[in-house]
């Protein structure tokens, strides 16, 4: 028993004394006083290689949880079901919520109505497109979310700790050179055996680190492996959101059409009694429906009303890029071609410019008129 109680004492004091030392070790190189074993480049290349790699993969990772659940409450909460091993909540998203609203609007206000009928049919669109959203969330987690998350929790996590490993036996290499450094220096016959013991340290030393080097090493250059892996799966990830935005588009190309047959259906009604359908097109448009059921409606008559007063314009050539200041300015890239014209109350230095539907003033030193 006394023995074991002794091995007991003299293992940690042997631990102890390696902490001190790595800390004085580390400590001196800190302070600029003490060598450093320094990797080679190709080493150092794939440590940053995988720092990298972890910093950007947890990113990605945040960001596309940020896109499928834009409530972080919400992902926290998701979260802390996950840790728990329990089954997360199942909630409608928001497409289904609009859905299920309007559905019950359309209903409410009769379906037989054209405002209640439109309700409940873009309802069931909307929940259509909340289904596909939660196979394509489905899909994104399985292929895409998961196996970057098995990486970080797995290989990421085995590198890091074989990288504090790697660090701890270089800082007991170099501590082992230092001491065989003071050593020497103060060399004498009675420390024949100090030198022995402390060459003996440092060869252990060294064959610690370099077998620990070799280990890291590996794990290191598997990184590429999971480069090829994530690759793969982003690949799945853009394919099933493509999936998912032609599914949406199908489902609200056919609502449209739904409604756009309605509303042709309901539109193309007979007025009688005299009585002329309201003008809902807005100024300068008229609604030019006949009162009469035997003459077909004559398409909308357009007015045209003069935007620009009447006055001279001509074509000028911008010589210089201009951005402009406010909403009353036109910006100009140089070299293009675009209409200009005076106005009676503008400054002189300044002319109205044109350019498609766009318009605004310019400083008339940016231009060449051309005559």
């Amino acid at each position: 028993m006394q023995n074991v109680e002794r091995f007991k004492m003299k293992k940690f004091a042997a631990d102890a004394g390696t902490l001190f030392n790595r800390a004085v070790q580390f400590t001196e190189e800190k302070l600029g006083s003490a060598e450093k074993t320094e990797l080679d480049a190709h080493f150092e290349n794939l440590l940053q290689r995988a720092d990298k790699t972890k910093l950007w993969t947890e990113r990605v990772l945040r960001q596309t949880e940020a896109v499928l659940q834009p409530n972080p409450n919400i992902r926290m909460e998701d979260f802390f079901y996950e840790k728990l091993d329990k089954k997360k909540r199942d909630r409608n998203n928001h497409q289904e919520q609009l859905g299920n609203a309007m559905v019950d609007a359309g209903n409410d206000y009769g379906p037989g109505t054209s405002y209640g009928n439109a309700l409940v049919k873009s309802g069931q669109t909307q929940i259509q497109i909340g289904n596909t959203e939660r196979e394509f969330t489905q899909a994104t987690v399985n292929n895409f979310l998961q196996p970057l998350k098995s990486f970080l929790e797995g290989d990421m996590k085995t590198i890091q700790k074989e990288k504090k490993i790697l660090e701890v036996k270089r800082l007991d290499l170099d501590a082992s050179k230092n001491r065989l450094r003071k050593a020497k220096s103060t060399a004498s016959q009675q420390q024949d055996d100090v030198i022995a013991r402390a060459e003996a340290d440092l060869r252990v030393a060294q064959a610690e680190f370099d077998r620990q080097a070799e280990i890291t090493k590996l794990l290191l250059e598997g990184v590429s492996s999971a480069h090829a892996h994530h690759l793969r799966c982003l690949n799945d990830f853009i394919e099933a959101q493509t999936t998912y935005y032609a599914q949406c588009l199908k489902y609200m190309q056919d609502l449209q059409r739904q409604l756009g047959s309605s509303s042709e259906g309901e539109s193309s009604y007979s007025v009688g009694g005299g009585n002329t359908a309201p003008n809902t097109l807005g100024p300068g448009i008229s609604n030019n429906y006949s009162t009469d059921p035997m003459i077909p409606s004559a398409p909308p008559m357009i007015q045209v009303i003069a935007a620009t007063p009447n006055t001279e314009k001509k074509q000028a050539r911008v010589l210089y890029d201009y951005d402009s200041a406010d909403s009353s300015e036109l910006s100009l890239l140089a070299d293009e071609l675009i209409t200009v014209y005076r106005l009676p109350n503008l400054d002189p230095d300044w002319l109205m410019a044109e350019r498609g539907p766009q318009k605004g003033k310019v400083p008339s030193t940016y231009l060449e008129v051309l005559e």
